[in-house]
């Protein structure tokens, strides 16, 4: 969107290199300001930044900053004195900030005493740093100088919450960690905490610290809240994260087991939900909350809260989570299972890891994974864990392509599921069942079950088994000619993906209709789907499906005739298949290339062609047998 743009990209307290470099323009026409703590060497040497240190504020606009806070509050101070005590805050905004709203709020006091009372805490809040750094000292006592002035429950409040898992917050939250249970007391000592500037509101109940007032905190907590005050406020909050999540899934997630919890302290409200919606955005907003408080409970030695959090964090995710940010936690989780030799939990993080592994195409991992919870649920004679280990392990086959071992664990799976009643999961182990038999190409029995798991998925009022059934549905309607019918199927599965705010869900059916319009011949929305699928695919890190985007794109131009334009989505499509080891697609992609240099470059069609049957001379199911067929036909016809 930018590439052609004269732009000013502005990337404010970026604490590493990494996260920079991905947003640089790819023109000369943009230009970025980037600020942050660090040196950020690596922009300098390899991207050509030019380094800026920053000083502090200068005298004056110290002075002046000083003058706008307090105008209107206090009589005009003397220049020397405001000059005074922007030393003393070592002329930093923040600490300059802090100080002009204490003399703002005791305009009789003054400027004198106020400068004496900035010196007396001096010595405060030494553990904080190391060293002689004149400034971090100077800000240390304007906090200091801050926090002294609160009211002793506000001060507790303060300090507590330097104990929270991360540095943005809810009010409920902010209670929990209080042991409150009045909300319009802790919006009050919030609210004091605001006007004091120790914390920044960001919305409506919700607030956060500037990182250096959180150092702060935790180092108050540390000093002057008893450990076995600071010790249960911590599992309070941790609490009230689980139970609140676990409340969450049951909207999000509700096939999923929920972990067996003991009831919440009687100190601890947890929220509860009345609608889908109200879940999703509770679990999107404290996605990160959640996350750090699974490494919080492990560092505190609390594992059974570590491993019930990661657990509960895996079925409560919003459904648009990027596919990178659940495994970190769920190892900790699971190591945290396997101090307490909790062998059920164990099997259920060992599969809800190989899911997660499969997100990100790491199907060796997510094989191991889903075999560890096979052999886990054996052990234990868990027979509906069982099941759902080898409907997971059919899977891991089919997004190898390994056609044959799939529908034998979708069979064994489907076969099990009915045994123990399970009518969710036997309807989408019959969905998996039918993609693997589409997949293979084998049409009538792709269809026969879809009957039957699009049925049972609408008996059982399951919108997202629906909408992943006409998925498939479209794919077959497609092949069959009908292509009216596969563009309805496939609209009707991306309007449910939409209606549960899926965006994983939404990239990988727009796949389908794309590919339903491509084959209507509506090249332009076909385009307007496969780009939506890769940008979706792209942010929840699933560089397959963002290749088969990428692949969908250049079919379209090839359609339009525009052939270098295909062959160049086409490349990229093969070159991300190669790197994930993928070889049917891979083959599909170099078929794809082949066919849009054709009429261009027959010699370098057919090296491509060859190196394409290379690949698929590995499987022997009848689509790969008719794509072979086609390939060695273009080849005889060329030479």
């Amino acid at each position: 969107m930018l590439a052609d743009r004269r732009v000013l990209v502005v990337l404010d307290n970026a604490a590493t290199v990494g996260q920079v470099r991905p947003l640089l323009p790819g023109s000369a026409h943009g230009l970025v300001l980037v600020t942050s703590r660090s040196r950020l060497s690596g922009l300098a040497v390899r991207d050509g930044a030019r380094r800026l240190t920053l000083g502090v504020l200068p005298e004056p606009e110290a002075v002046a900053l000083l003058r706008v806070v307090t105008a209107g509050y206090r009589p005009v101070d003397d220049e020397r004195q405001l000059a005074e005590l922007a030393r003393l805050c070592a002329r930093l905004p923040l600490a300059l900030r802090i100080a002009a709203e204490r003399a703002a709020s005791h305009p009789h006091l003054r400027l004198d005493d106020l400068i004496a009372d900035l010196r007396d805490e001096s010595a405060l809040w030494d553990a904080l740093s190391t060293g002689d750094d004149e400034e971090a000292e100077a800000v240390r006592t304007v906090f200091a100088w801050s926090y002294r002035a609160l009211s002793e429950q506000a001060a507790r409040l303060f300090r507590l919450l330097g104990l929270h898992p991360g540095p943005e917050f809810g009010l409920r939250a902010a209670a929990a960690l209080a042991g409150s249970t009045s909300i319009s007391r802790s919006r009050q000592l919030l609210d004091s905490l605001v006007g004091a500037h120790l914390l920044e509101q960001t919305a409506p109940d919700r607030y956060q610290f500037h990182d250096l007032l959180r150092a702060y905190a935790i180092d108050q907590a540390q000093h002057e809240e008893p450990p076995v005050e600071r010790e249960a406020a911590l599992r309070r909050v941790l609490e009230w994260y689980l139970h609140t999540a676990d409340a969450a899934q049951g909207w999000i997630n509700p096939a999923e087991d929920r972990v067996p919890l003991t009831p919440a302290p009687d100190d601890v409200s947890p929220l509860t939900f009345s609608e889908y919606d109200a879940a999703v955005d509770w679990a999107e907003r404290e996605h990160a909350n959640l996350l750090q408080s699974v490494r919080t409970a492990a560092d505190a030695g609390h594992d059974r809260l570590a491993w019930q959090l990661a657990t509960v964090l895996w079925n409560a995710q919003f459904p648009s989570a990027s596919g990178t940010s659940w495994p970190a936690v769920g190892r900790i989780g699971l190591e945290a299972a396997e101090r307490l030799d909790e062998r059920a939990a164990q099997g259920a993080l060992h599969t809800y890891l190989g899911m997660a592994y499969t997100r990100l195409n790491c199907l060796a991992e997510s094989l191991e994974s889903h075999e560890n919870a096979l052999a886990i649920r054996r052990d234990l004679g868990d027979r509906l864990g069982e099941a759902r280990s080898l409907n997971l392990i059919g899977l891991n086959h089919l997004r190898a392509r390994r056609l044959d071992p799939a529908a034998r664990y979708f069979e064994q799976a489907i076969s099990a599921f009915q045994e123990q009643d399970a009518a969710h999961w036997a309807a989408t182990a019959l969905s998996n069942l039918a993609t693997t038999h589409y997949r293979a190409g084998r049409l009538p029995e792709a269809a026969t079950v879809i009957d039957q798991a699009l049925a049972a998925h609408r008996t059982l009022g399951d919108q997202r088994g629906e909408g992943n059934i006409l998925r498939v549905l479209s794919d077959v309607q497609r092949e069959r000619g009908d292509v009216e019918a596969s563009l309805v199927s496939a609209q009707a599965a991306l309007d449910i993906a939409l209606g549960l705010r899926n965006l994983r869900l939404e990239g990988f059916w727009l796949l389908t209709l794309g590919d339903a319009q491509q084959a209507k011949g509506e090249y332009a929305e076909a385009l307007t789907s496969y780009q939506r699928s890769a940008t979706l695919h792209r942010r929840l890190a699933d560089r397959s499906r963002e290749a088969l985007a990428w692949q969908g794109v250049g079919e379209v131009y090839r359609q339009l005739g525009r052939h270098a334009e295909a062959v160049d989505f086409h490349r990229q499509a093969a070159s991300t298949h190669r790197d994930l080891g993928d070889e049917w697609h891979q083959a599909l992609a170099l078929d794809g290339t082949a066919s849009a240099l054709l009429g261009e470059s027959p010699d370098e069609a057919r090296r491509h062609w060859t190196e394409a049957l290379r690949f698929l001379a590995a499987f022997d199911d009848p689509r790969a047998v008719a794509v072979r067929e086609t390939i060695e036909r273009g080849l005889t016809e060329t030479s």
